[in-house]
């Protein structure tokens, strides 16, 4: 099967002339003529962009996904090409009302109109996973309601299975195989996606990330209406809000663009950094603004995390380069494993150096990072660093990130906006609040521990009793009663030092009520 979808693959290609994509390269042009003649019966009088756009609508939500990426990076693909992706990001065809019926019918066990007040038979928007219809709770309340394409799960897991043997491939025949780790890739692509497929799960998402910006400072998420969600079928909070990609209608309703681009890079950060949970499909058809300038997340099905050591490693590699510290870069990859253990650190810096260095102090408007990121696979390839496959959701979500930023404003210094939030968080994770915050947090635990210690010392002490034990396990017992003693001695300063720092507190507290 997997070869009649590569079959099927290479015929979409050719039908739609994608073909000049490759044969335009100055060594191949030759065969230009050959393949027209082989092909005359085929149509390539639509423009470029339009033909790969119906091509990979025609291939189905893996190669949809792969085009809306595309489309936010218009530093890199051609303008009439990011134009025409564009369209992929809320506009790929919807499937029919009676789908529609059937698939809702089969999640609540009526028809449509007992479960909802009023229910809009056109989709507001179709996407290559699911599309949306406006509705009403039966108490008046709008809602948008997220019903998934009938039969996707069949047509995602025949091109994960196509990916897969394509990955499996390159690491087989490539020399790049190893270090790139194609297979974990795909497999971590494959995990994501998975959850877009459930919308259960993506519910889940939303509400998550919901609380973890319950101040709606910045952002915005609509609450779930979970007593009408299904695995089919998500309800939420109906949103109002104007596409980011729209950014003259922006400035005419007064939203600050300069402040906008800011507060997106806080965002990330803010996700990446301290929750550790992040929106990782963050392409303009998925992001809105609300006319106060807040920013307005819609569909949860790809969301990317990070644990705590992730985060650390990332945080101290992207401080180290805000400070152009790039012996300090070189450092963090190679204890971290990234980079191979015998690596000369002096070559890594002045090669890591050669690549950052030219983009600092620029806006976006002026870096080129086609080039940038050309440099990186030539010196990681040169140094044998690793790709991390954790990661990868992190680095196509930077990616789509730093295209918005460049949409909103080509001006925005990426580097200096991001670099006191980072710092922020660093001195949070490492000073003497975050020693406190760790201490709260293992409080409950010691405090169930402390008092059963004489019991378990006394069964210790009785199952002594009943044999005679060697010197080896003399010893043992003894280094293990020397271990406990000196935690023994480290809790009960850290309590000494706890109720110490409390009372100052206080003490502080009533001076200056006093």
């Amino acid at each position: 099967m997997r070869w009649l979808r590569l079959f099927h693959i290479i015929l979409v290609t050719l039908r739609f002339g994608l073909d000049e994509f490759i044969l335009g390269h100055t060594s191949l042009r030759p065969l230009q003529r050959p393949v027209q003649v082989l092909l005359f019966w085929r149509d390539t009088s639509r423009p470029r962009g339009e033909r790969l756009r119906l091509a990979l609508e025609s291939l189905g939500p893996i190669f949809v996904k792969f085009g809306q990426m595309l489309s936010t990076r218009r530093d890199l693909i051609p303008l009439d090409l990011a134009d025409e992706l564009a369209k992929l990001q809320d506009r790929v065809p919807a499937f029919g009302y009676d789908d529609v019926e059937t698939i809702l019918k089969q999640a609540y066990g009526k028809p449509v109109l007992e479960v909802f007040q009023s229910f809009d038979v056109e989709p507001i928007a179709s996407a290559s996973v699911a599309q949306v219809h406006f509705a009403q709770l039966p108490d008046g309340r709008p809602v948008a309601v997220k019903i998934l394409r009938p039969g996707i799960s069949k047509v995602i897991e025949k091109d994960l299975k196509l990916l897969d043997s394509a990955a499996w491939l390159l690491q087989t025949l490539s020399s790049d195989g190893k270090r790139l780790k194609p297979r974990e890739v795909v497999a971590e692509f494959a995990r994501h996606i998975h959850s877009e497929l459930d919308l259960m799960l993506e519910a889940a998402n939303c509400s998550l990330l919901g609380r973890n910006f319950a101040d709606k400072r910045l952002l915005l998420v609509p609450d779930v209406y979970w007593d009408w969600c299904h695995e089919q079928v998500m309800v939420m909070e109906r949103m109002n809000g104007t596409p980011v990609s729209q950014v003259d209608h922006l400035r005419e309703i007064g939203v600050d663009i300069p402040k906008l681009a800011r507060d997106g890079v806080e965002i990330f950060f803010t996700q990446v950094f301290r929750d550790g949970f992040f929106h990782a499909d963050m392409h303009p058809g998925n992001v809105q603004v609300a006319d106060d300038g807040r920013y307005v997340a819609l569909d949860f099905g790809i969301m990317g995390t990070l644990n705590d050591e992730d985060k650390q490693y990332l945080a101290r590699n992207f401080l180290a380069f805000f400070r152009r510290d790039y012996r300090e870069v070189a450092r963090a990859h190679i204890e971290s494993g990234w980079a191979p253990k015998d690596t000369p650190i002096d070559e890594f810096e002045t090669a890591i150096r050669a690549v950052c260095e030219p983009i600092f102090d620029k806006p976006l408007k002026e870096i080129s990072f086609g080039k940038v990121l050309l440099r990186l696979f030539q010196t990681s390839r040169r140094f044998g660093v690793e790709i991390q496959p954790q990661l990868a959701m992190l680095q196509k979500t930077l990616l789509n990130v730093e295209g918005l930023g460049r949409d909103l404003d080509p001006n925005l210094d990426l580097w200096k906006t991001a670099r006191p939030y980072l710092e922020r968080w660093m001195s949070e994770q490492v000073g003497w609040r975050s020693a406190l915050d760790n201490l709260r947090a293992e409080l409950p635990y010691w405090g169930k521990i402390l008092p059963q210690m004489p019991r378990l010392i006394h069964q210790q002490l009785e199952r002594g009793l009943q044999y005679s034990p060697t010197n080896a396990e003399l010893e043992r017992m003894r280094e293990e009663h020397q271990r406990q003693t000196r935690w023994l001695r480290l809790i009960t300063v850290a309590l000494i030092l706890l109720v110490l720092l409390q009372s100052t507190a206080l003490l502080f507290w009533w001076l200056a009520r006093h």
